[in-house]
């Protein structure tokens, strides 16, 4: 089923001229895994919710409520059966390393480990085994498995117990939630994530209402029902950082030393420049929608604190952490996941209506992907993705000079999309050039970072397989690996063939 004719693909002919092209970098000779340190790794990512299915075998969670509301995704998909990675996984795997790749990056399901949330409420030995098989099986084909804790589908149970991330109620119960996996499984799992993207997860799930749980002011949306976009984002932001906090300080006190294991979180962000490079204020622009962005999370784990500009401009409404609660943050990863997009324009905006207040216009900045009329680069599929990788670079050495000095970063992820188009043949929806080269120039830029003194230990790409992209359902294809709908059948993208040959060890 994964060794499908190549006939699929382009001419020979035409591949291999592709192939050729993309691993030349002229007189510079071959650019290709040999071009990274030793010790560099490349990899792809994935999550429980978006692959998994077989949501009868586990708790339900906040992204099934709210992908069987209708309206909220945008095919109105769900993710009951996702790809049937629960199922198929270990021949899912012999595609990672048909690829040559040396990690699979993968999330848990706490409603698959804790039904109801909490431990006093059962552990699903079936949801354990398969985690236990998984591992294994990652392990077994010579992979390295970086696993996610915790990938924005909290426990329905918790949600309707207490809300969840609006109440410091779930410090403890994600903390023991962690900690369980660390007694399962961190015998094997030796790079662990405690959450990705909690600015994602803060401002789209409390803030616009754009994803599970849905919740945000009526001055933002109607279709809201409940929530304030001026408080929520930064209670539930302020919740997830004392539980980073709390589950790592109790894993390197108790599981570090024994299990010889990292911990980290995975961050996103784009970069921004400035709309006119002249103006003063513009600048200022910048340096606040990366601290709302990016160091809305990154400056309490690095410094303890806030960014000042949130602090200023967000004032009472953003929760304060206690001296003892600032000195647990501090330095409270051993490695840094970033996950980069695309880059944005940023000009300075009017303070926001005081009557209206919300995290997407605190910062006092208008953020864009065109100027002049001009894009910034190439437009994916998703609207607001523009392919730009000097921004990758510029967006590392940032971290390294502002966060997190020589401590290692892994890209862990970095995509692009093609629409979702069922009349297009499978046969020409395999030809992702597009894809090729998007990794290809992302990946010169990691280089030239990694040369001007960056830790940078790894790239996953975003992502696996074509899966359950959230709000867009299955709108978007970012996978190496077509999935058809119709049987979930499996076909190895023109991407996969040029990873491949890139990856090879010589």
């Amino acid at each position: 089923m994964v060794d499908m004719d190549r006939a699929l693909l382009l001419p020979a002919l035409l591949l291999a001229a592709l192939l050729l092209a993309c691993s030349s970098s002229g007189v510079h000779g071959a650019f290709n895994r040999s071009s990274f340190p030793k010790d560099f790794i490349f990899g792809s990512s994935s999550s429980a919710i978006q692959y998994e299915g077989a949501v009868n075998l586990r708790g339900k969670n906040i992204w099934d409520t709210f992908a069987h509301t209708p309206g909220k995704i945008a095919d109105g998909s769900n993710p009951d059966t996702a790809n049937e990675f629960y199922y198929r996984y270990k021949e899912d795997l012999k595609l990672i390393t048909d690829m040559n790749m040396d990690t699979f990056r993968f999330s848990l399901s706490w409603a698959r480990i804790l039904p109801t949330g909490t431990i006093a409420g059962g552990i699903n030995k079936a949801g354990v085994d398969f985690y236990n098989s998984l591992i294994n099986e990652v392990l077994a084909k010579g992979l390295v498995p970086y696993v996610t804790i915790f990938h924005f589908d909290t426990p329905q149970a918790l949600d309707d117990k207490y809300g969840s991330f609006l109440s410091e109620n779930i410090i403890k119960d994600y903390v023991d939630y962690a900690e369980l996996c660390f007694k399962l499984f961190g015998d094997r799992v030796k790079f662990w994530t405690t959450f990705n993207e909690p600015m994602i997860f803060s401002a789209f799930g409390y803030g616009t209402g754009t994803t599970a749980p849905g919740r945000c002011s009526p001055y933002v949306s109607k279709s809201c029902g409940a929530g304030d976009s001026s408080r929520e984002p930064y209670i539930v932001g302020h919740h997830i950082l004392l539980a980073h906090a709390e589950a790592v300080s109790l894993y390197r006190a108790k599981y570090q030393a024994k299990q010889k294991g990292q911990i980290g979180i995975t961050q996103v962000s784009h970069f921004f420049y400035p709309y006119d490079p002249a103006s003063k204020a513009d600048k200022h622009a910048v340096k606040r929608s990366l601290d709302f962005m990016l160091g809305w999370f990154m400056h309490p784990i690095t410094f303890g604190v806030y960014p000042a500009t949130m602090r200023r401009l967000v004032g009472s409404r953003l929760p304060e952490f206690t001296k003892e609660q600032s000195e647990k943050l501090k330095k409270s990863f051993d490695f840094l996941g970033i996950n980069y997009y695309t880059s944005n324009y940023a000009k300075a905006a009017r303070a926001p209506n005081g009557l209206q207040l919300q995290y997407g216009t605190d910062n006092w900045a208008e953020q864009t992907g065109v100027r002049d009329g001009v894009p910034i680069g190439p437009l994916g599929n998703v609207p607001i993705f523009y392919n730009y990788p000097p921004g990758l670079r510029s967006l590392l050495v940032y971290l390294k000079n502002m966060y997190v000095g020589n401590t290692p970063i892994y890209i862990t992820e970095n995509g692009t999309d093609e629409a979702n188009n069922s009349t297009i043949p499978i046969k020409e929806a395999l030809k992702d050039g597009k894809r090729i080269m998007f990794h290809y120039n992302h990946l010169k830029f990691v280089r030239k970072a990694i040369q001007e003194g960056v830790n940078v230990k790894g790239y996953f790409t975003w992502t696996f397989m074509d899966c359950f992209e959230f709000g867009d359902g299955f709108k978007d294809r970012f996978g190496l690996i077509y999935i058809d709908r119709a049987t979930l059948k499996r076909y190895r993208k023109m991407s996969s063939y040029w990873l491949e040959n890139f990856l090879k060890k010589y």
